[in-house]
């Protein structure tokens, strides 16, 4: 089920004249009625004409009246923030401050993200609204209607993106509109990407992943005709508020080796070219629905590092981007972060040589595998030593030539078996 500006825009104009029921309860009256259902207890001379009661006497229980709905009162709602990583700014009338989770947003409230900044909301009936970095939205709507209970939520994209998973409507009337100033996208419960891009064309793409969304031209002047955008399609607005008809977007990516444990001082990742594609957009989260993302990365190559990223169980999330700009459908794997590395030397003893090493990453359980070796590929070793607690060994008596050598952290923890190995590192024994 869909929303669009002009079914909206035909629903306000009906809206005029439409009433619902409301059936009197004991000791009610007509004041009683207007206070609480209507914009004030004034509004009962309204209630008293539409019904042909002559006073706003108590009401029989079970007297149904009919109320206007263009006067029913509507209460404000608010948004939570879940998550909130980097910079991120509200304004609420004035300044921006910076944006701290639990925050309770309100209608009118503007939000706004720099680089590497996100942010995720969460709305009252449980619908969830990520802003990744660079992003600018405006809280322009957030209504409850009291009597019916129907929801009435706008948001207006100034720049940036929006990815929205919305809970399923269940009022004819409910509305939840994403608007930028070249379209309106309208749903009723589904998952859905806008992205406006402000700075250079202005156009404005829409991403279905689930449902269906009715996009319509956002501008007075533009064709309000709606364009239906199925889940898998998506679907591009030119700044004078045309749409594109429907096309397909591109299949997930797949992540070469997702299984590997990231312990480089960089956390890689190699994706699987996906036919057409012009870029990927890569997202790292601490959670597999990336309600609480921490950064990301589009890079033309289906290759991408990641600095900074702390030790843990993290989930990255993987798009391909055709020729339009549209992200494609995503996939997302978890992955293992723990950094491991060992700092090694090798220094002449009294009655030999000493070799050390300095374990990154590595936990009090740790043993470790020393190996030398006359050949680089450390084959055929000369000392093989396993099951190390220690971190240095002697060697005494080696003969004048090249030697060749590396150390092995292996650390069993949680089920897992861990292993690292430094470096080969060389040295020379003169005559």
């Amino acid at each position: 089920m869909l929303a669009t500006q002009a079914a909206f825009a035909q629903a306000a104009g009906a809206a005029a004249g439409k009433t619902v029921d409301y059936t009197a309860r004991a000791g009610d009256t007509l004041y009683d009625v207007a206070d609480r259902y209507m914009q004030g207890s004034g509004d009962w001379a309204i209630l008293a004409r539409i019904n042909g009661v002559p006073a706003p006497r108590h009401l029989q229980p079970g007297t149904v009246l009919k109320l206007p709905v263009v006067r029913l009162r509507r209460e404000r709602q608010s948004a939570r923030v879940i998550a909130v990583q980097g910079p991120a700014e509200r304004a609420s009338g004035g300044a921006y401050v910076p944006l701290v989770l639990d925050t309770t947003l309100t209608e009118g409230d503007h939000l706004r993200t720099g680089a590497n900044g996100f942010a995720t909301l969460e709305l009252a009936d449980g619908t969830h609204m990520s802003l990744p970095p660079d992003s600018r939205l405006e809280l322009t709507t957030l209504r409850r209607t009291v009597l019916t209970g129907t929801l009435d939520r706008v948001f207006d994209l100034r720049g940036g993106s929006v990815d929205s998973e919305v809970t399923h409507l269940k009022k004819q009337d409910d509305r939840f509109q994403i608007r930028s100033p070249s379209v309106v996208a309208g749903v009723r419960g589904t998952h859905f990407r806008v992205d406006y891009d402000a700075a250079a064309s202005a156009v404005t793409r829409v991403e279905v992943l689930d449902g269906t969304v009715g996009v319509a031209g956002g501008r007075p002047k533009a064709d309000t005709g709606a364009t239906l955008v199925h889940a898998n399609f998506g679907s591009v607005a030119t700044a004078d508020g045309k749409v594109g008809a429907p096309v397909a977007l591109l299949p997930a990516p797949t992540l070469d080796k997702p299984g590997r444990v990231q312990d480089e001082p960089d956390v890689s990742f190699d994706l699987a070219p996906v036919p057409n594609a012009h870029g990927y957009r890569v997202e790292l989260a601490h959670d597999a629905a990336l309600l609480d993302p921490f950064s990301e990365m589009r890079t033309t190559a289906p290759h991408v590092v990641f600095r900074n990223v702390p030790n843990g169980m993290h989930f990255v999330r993987i798009a391909a981007i055709d020729e339009n700009g549209l992200e494609g459908q995503p996939r997302t794997y978890t992955f293992e972060r723990r950094q491991m590395g060992i700092d090694a030397s090798a220094t002449p003893g009294a009655e030999g040589y000493v070799f050390r090493w300095s374990p990154n990453g590595a936990g009090a359980s740790a043993r470790y595998r020393f190996v030398l070796s006359a050949s680089k590929d450390l084959s055929a070793p000369i000392v093989d030593q396993v099951g190390l607690t220690t971190r240095q060994v002697s060697v005494a008596h080696l003969p004048p030539g090249d030697y060749y050598w590396a150390v092995t952290i292996e650390e069993f923890e949680g089920g897992r078996f861990y292993e690292k190995t430094s470096p080969v590192s060389a040295f020379t024994l003169s005559r």
